[in-house]
């Protein structure tokens, strides 16, 4: 026989009016957030707030306020979308089954840029991407669109070049089609891969002035290019960030990950599910997850949908296109099988029935983006929850 459940009501008193202002928002906005995530019903009356609900919801809601006001007081009021994210992260323990706090993940700014908000950590999963960052030379960042694996990582990359922690930041992505064909771009080598590199230059100028970020491009400590130009390299005292890392042929992924030299950090970041390489062409990411597991100063974060960071229909969207996925795969495979994504035996580099790299066409240097070509064995999309998971991007 199930036990009923039992209710309280409760009174909060708030005695900093700027902070309890900060705290409920405009048009008290930002407690009908905590009152709708949590489950229990908010009442504001002068600097009183009233709680009253079912006790696991009303005990959410509590804390929550709490937690959220001292924040306020501290000068770091969250956003409304990060009160939602506030209150779902006292719902649901740690890794350890210990309760997790909101200052403990909201509450440490990486970046204040001169226009804008702080920059901050948006979540657990995000609070875990960055204190694998502090912690491990190498960190992969995996999951869907929208998780912040990019901007987080430029936004470390831009404190630790500020701190003189390092003295260069380096940003390269493959400079690989998103499924249309361009044909020629006209103008210089920089003018052609730029639209490749856009989302990076997006990320530095909202944590730069433009005048700064000029002069740190022009003299090279901020270095924007394409992977195929990290051929050759030793790269020393500084922060390189991989981004659209499934895009990389696992032949490109080994010589960007040898380039690194000392005093080095180095974030690989890419979503496994939206790989624009050839239909049969093995990504560098999937395969150097699989190679890297266990290696000490090597650290990897999954992200999933419920960390996206961006309109709320983005989550929504990339679990209906996961489930679409998985009732394909299921059609096709059974429903015992590994799910899709998964890496198959035999389908990486040497592996039983894997065919021979195709080498490069001559002019073409390798590892850029027609190199890409190569003949791996077939490799699916990526699975929902299985080998996906950890920074906008």
């Amino acid at each position: 026989m199930t036990q009923p459940k039992t209710t309280r009501r409760e009174k909060l008193a708030f005695n900093d009016p700027e902070a309890l202002q900060a705290l409920c928002g405009s048009n008290n906005g930002r407690l009908k957030l905590v009152e709708r995530t949590a489950g229990a019903q908010v009442h504001l009356r002068g600097n009183e707030i009233t709680i009253e609900g079912e006790d696991a919801a009303a005990e959410t809601a509590r804390r929550a306020l709490e937690q959220l006001y001292d924040l306020a007081l501290a000068g770091r009021a969250l956003s409304s979308d990060d009160v939602v994210r506030a209150v779902k992260l006292l719902q649901s323990p740690d890794g350890s089954g210990a309760p997790q706090t909101i200052q403990g993940v909201f509450g440490e700014t990486i970046l204040t840029p001169r226009a804008g908000r702080p920059i901050a950590p948006k979540g657990a999963a995000q609070r875990q991407y960055v204190d694998l960052v502090r912690g491990n030379d190498i960190v992969f960042a995996v999951g869907p669109a929208g998780t912040g694996k990019t901007y987080l990582a430029v936004a470390l990359a831009v404190r630790a070049l500020l701190d003189k922690q390092i003295k260069r930041i380096i940003l390269t992505r493959p400079a690989v089609e998103a499924g249309e064909r361009l044909g020629f771009l006209p103008g210089t080598l920089e003018e052609k891969v730029d639209p490749y590199l856009r989302p990076l230059y997006d990320a530095l100028h909202d944590m730069l002035d433009a005048e700064r970020l000029e002069r740190l491009m022009s003299d090279d400590t901020i270095e924007i290019a394409p992977l195929a130009f990290m051929r050759g390299r030793t790269l020393s005292s500084s922060f390189i960030i991989l981004d659209e890392a499934q895009n990389t042929s696992p032949e490109q992924m080994k010589m960007f990950l040898t380039r690194m030299g000392f005093d080095s950090k180095v974030c690989v970041t890419g979503d496994i599910t939206q790989t624009d390489l050839p239909r049969g062409q093995r990504s560098g990411l999937i395969d150097a997850l699989e190679l890297v597991e266990g290696i000490r100063g090597i650290g990897t974060v999954h992200f999933t949908d419920a960390d996206v960071v961006r309109h709320p229909l983005v989550a929504a969207l990339i679990r209906a296109y996961d489930r679409r996925d998985r009732a394909r795969f299921e059609a096709r495979e059974g429903p015992g099988g590994p799910g899709p994504g998964a890496p198959r035996e035999g389908a990486g580099p040497g592996g039983p029935g894997a065919a021979p790299e195709a080498p490069a066409a001559p002019g073409e240097a390798p590892g850029f983006a027609p190199a890409a070509s190569g003949n791996a064995a077939p490799q699916a999309a990526a699975p929902p929850g299985t080998s996906r998971d950890g920074l906008d991007s």
